[in-house]
């Protein structure tokens, strides 16, 4: 059972010339058209399948700061700002709200770590609060145990992945620019050396400027003018419960297993970290720049099938522009929940918080987390094809800086003064041999 997913209606016919050309329409893709369509500039964001169908409607929903890596917190910060200002701008509803989000720990290495982020944090101005052992257990006492300590951050929340990025895309089609499902973007046409056009399965925009926010897709595109990637994708499995648990946190990690309150009063289930590598013509070839983060999870990743194999989007084949694409035969990623962690995760659960007895299984489905060797996103331009933007490689960490994401991109592509200062999402960092600490997850 597929992640459940507001659907909009869009326009099939691409227009002739734009000034941006986003490719993706995840949510990094949408709220990028959205702060370039707010500066008055003509977008046309295409989208090969359906709005916010692959990872952005498949996650947990968590928008925090808490236990951010150094290079990411200060578009965390920003992110939950421009979280509240996007509903207030818009009248749009995303689910977002400041809910704050519970983590309960007996280990105390994992306290320990905690307690060293909440010194760091600090010193950014974020505030979060260690808890004892009695504040643990009182904010845990639906787990109906005790606990060593944790940590609540108040001012983190989480939104509602299933409409999000729909709603972000209305908000972009009230400001006058277009969107295009079911459209392909192919490749790109240079001249001079600069970006002039996208070129989709419905036609070619004219345009000088272009975002590549397409999340695994990102890769393989970049591999058709030779740019080089590195990328690689892990496959999260997650399920979801009925409505009917009573008195639970909004919000809740614990190492064994992590929840969420969803809009409708049910829950969505996941183990964090956990996933399977699906071998891929392209996790072969990043292999090595792959093995710090590989080592640093290896106790959460297993090995997975051929399903990324057949899904086509880390291939290494060179495609033809003017015939139909692997993007065109997979529209959606969609692969199988791996069914050993749905049991894992839905036993755990119910050993964790006995109220979700009174529940069952609504839904269970997978999606492709795509990653890059350190862990950061690559957000910047492509220097070797000027107007050529890259924004994937969001490690897990998309959603909830998504609003963040898409307001660099904006500025990078306006030469407008950047939200957050660029420079840890160079792309052109992955140009050295040394990749730098791998972030914590």
């Amino acid at each position: 059972m597929r992640a459940p997913l507001q659907q909009i209606e869009t326009s099939g016919e691409v227009p002739q010339s734009a000034d941006v050309v986003v490719i993706g329409a995840g949510i990094v893709g949408v709220f990028a058209a959205y702060y370039l369509g707010r500066r008055g500039l003509n977008v046309a964001l295409v989208e090969k399948g359906r709005i916010g169908a692959e990872q952005s409607s498949r996650n947990w929903g968590w928008c925090r700061q808490q236990n951010r890596d150094a290079r990411e917190l200060p578009m965390a910060t920003r992110s939950l700002d421009l979280w509240d200002s996007f509903a207030a701008e818009t009248g749009e509803d995303t689910g977002f709200r400041r809910c704050g989000l519970l983590y309960l720990s007996n280990d105390e290495a994992e306290l320990a770590g905690w307690a060293r982020w909440r010194d760091f944090a600090r010193t950014a101005g974020v505030t979060t609060h260690m808890l004892d052992s009695a504040e643990a257990t009182e904010r845990g006492r639906a787990t109906g145990r005790s606990w060593r300590g944790g940590v609540f951050s108040p001012a983190d929340g989480t939104a509602d992945p299933s409409r999000a990025a729909p709603a972000v895309a209305r908000a972009i089609l009230k400001l006058g620019s277009t969107i295009h499902q079911n459209c392909a973007a192919r490749g790109i046409e240079t001249e001079g050396g600069r970006l002039s056009g996208v070129i989709t399965e419905c036609g070619t925009i004219r345009t000088k400027a272009a975002v590549m926010s397409g999340g695994a897709w990102a890769s393989s595109f970049c591999h058709q003018f030779g740019f080089r990637f590195p990328q690689a994708s892990v496959r999260s499995s997650i399920l979801s419960l009925s409505p009917g648990a009573k008195g639970l946190p909004d919000a809740l990690h614990t190492a064994k297993v992590s929840a969420t309150r969803r809009g409708d009063g049910g829950y969505t289930l996941a183990i964090s970290g956990r996933g399977r590598v699906d071998v891929t013509p392209q996790q072969l070839r990043f292999s090595s720049q792959f093995l710090p983060m590989f080592l640093k999870r290896w106790r959460s990743l297993g090995p997975g099938g051929l399903q990324g194999m057949r899904s086509g989007h880390e291939t290494l084949q060179r495609w033809q522009l003017d015939r139909q694409t692997p993007m065109e035969r997979m529209r959606i990623l969609d692969p199988a929940p791996d069914q050993g962690t749905i049991r894992l995760t839905h036993a755990r659960a119910l050993e964790l918080l006995p109220a979700f007895r009174q529940t069952r299984v609504s839904a269970a489905w997978a999606g492709y987390i795509d990653s890059t060797p350190d862990g950061v996103p690559a957000i910047g331009e492509i220097h070797t094809i000027p107007g050529f933007f890259l924004a994937a490689g969001f490690s897990g960490h998309g959603f909830g800086i998504g609003p963040g994401a898409g307001h660099l991109v904006a500025d990078l592509v306006t030469g407008s003064e950047p939200i957050v200062d660029p420079t840890s999402y160079d792309p052109r960092r992955f140009d050295a041999s040394v990749w730098g600490k791998v972030a914590d997850f």
